[in-house]
């Protein structure tokens, strides 16, 4: 498949005290082809959702894309011009952020909110962008949608404001569609009906998605590829099957291991990752990943790994680990030479 979506050693930097820039995405390179979904899961703070933000040109002062790039569709996303960027977003990409009360306007009618995509993307006439939008919350699984159209957003519940928030969102047709945490704080049943409404959509369009995530159930259960990220940087990318069923590197093991599983023991203490991620501006030399690694060797803590094809994982499964693949070690070392 050709990718639709191409990013290639994307960096986002904030300043520090120090003066020093604080990577906080870290030379990230990825693709998604049409059709295709792609998870990205990890820690708070691991860099997931500011990756999704560079992509769609969200980045908010005093952070910067600093360097790399963004295609889509061969074009140059990184030399759109503002009003390229108006037109671009929500028409080609469009974006389900994960707080859903703040993503809509409080102050204007869920109708109004949709209709609005449809009359400047697609110049829509009011009275047909009014029945797409009715369909469009009906598609949704909104009851009554004619009626709701009048409603304000916190006339909601939490799933209910996700799914306007998904109605918006696809109201276009776009091609690659991100989604940023849209089950956070959700009930599991909810979770599933959302799960269940990107998963509807997408197969009828054909759509690219991105899901980012903290839950590794999630987004095994939803993707094809999952790229696994930590301190701003992907330590092990690979399909679903890979990433769950043979994970290679030592974070990817702690986070599969803090999932409780039905068909074992609720154990007396939930397991977790000992230590914390590293704090902005604080990147440890060596493997970020180093100080909470049960695996590590004295070599990670000097050494940092590039991203290599993972000697005992699968096609295509790759993985930044020294003690994995100690050739990561020697690839790193190169490319500083």
């Amino acid at each position: 498949m050709s990718a639709l979506l191409d990013v290639s050693n994307l960096v986002v930097d904030f300043p520090t005290s120090s003066g020093d820039p604080f990577h906080a995405v870290d030379g990230v390179s990825f693709q998604v082809s049409a059709g295709e979904r792609v998870g990205i899961v990890g820690e708070s703070g691991s860099g997931k959702s500011l990756t999704s933000q560079a992509v769609m040109r969200l980045v908010s002062d005093p952070g910067v894309i600093a360097g790399g790039s963004v295609r889509f569709g061969g074009e140059d996303v990184l030399a759109y011009s503002d009003r390229a960027l108006q037109q671009w977003r929500g028409s080609q990409v469009a974006m389900v952020f994960q707080d859903p009360m703040s993503s809509l306007n409080p102050l204007m009618r869920v109708g109004r909110q949709i209709t609005e995509s449809l009359e400047t993307h697609l110049g829509m006439g009011r009275v047909a962008a009014r029945a797409r939008a009715v369909d469009l919350l009906r598609r949704v699984g909104i009851p009554d949608a004619e009626a709701r159209m009048n409603d304000f957003p916190g006339a909601f519940s939490g799933g209910m404001r996700q799914r306007v928030c998904i109605a918006i969102a696809t109201a276009c047709s776009p091609k690659l569609l991100i989604a940023d945490e849209p089950t956070t704080a959700l009930d599991v049943t909810v979770q599933a009906q959302v799960l269940d409404l990107l998963d509807d959509m997408v197969s009828e369009q054909d759509t690219g998605v991105i899901l980012i995530s903290h839950d590794l159930g999630v987004i095994s259960s939803f993707c094809d590829r999952i790229l696994v990220m930590y301190a701003g940087r992907i330590v092990e990318e690979g399909t679903a099957e890979q990433i769950v069923g043979d994970p290679q590197h030592p974070y990817t093991h702690a986070l599969l291991g803090s999932i409780l599983k039905l068909s074992e023991p609720i154990p007396p203490r939930l397991r977790t990752i000992s230590g914390a991620p590293p704090t902005a501006g604080r990147r440890p030399s060596g493997c970020a990943f180093a100080p909470r690694c049960p695996a590590a060797v004295d070599a990670c803590l000097t050494n940092d790994p590039a991203l290599v094809q993972a000697p005992l994982g699968g096609v295509g499964q790759r993985v930044a680990c020294g003690v994995v693949a100690p050739e990561a070690f020697a690839v790193e070392q190169e490319s500083a030479a």
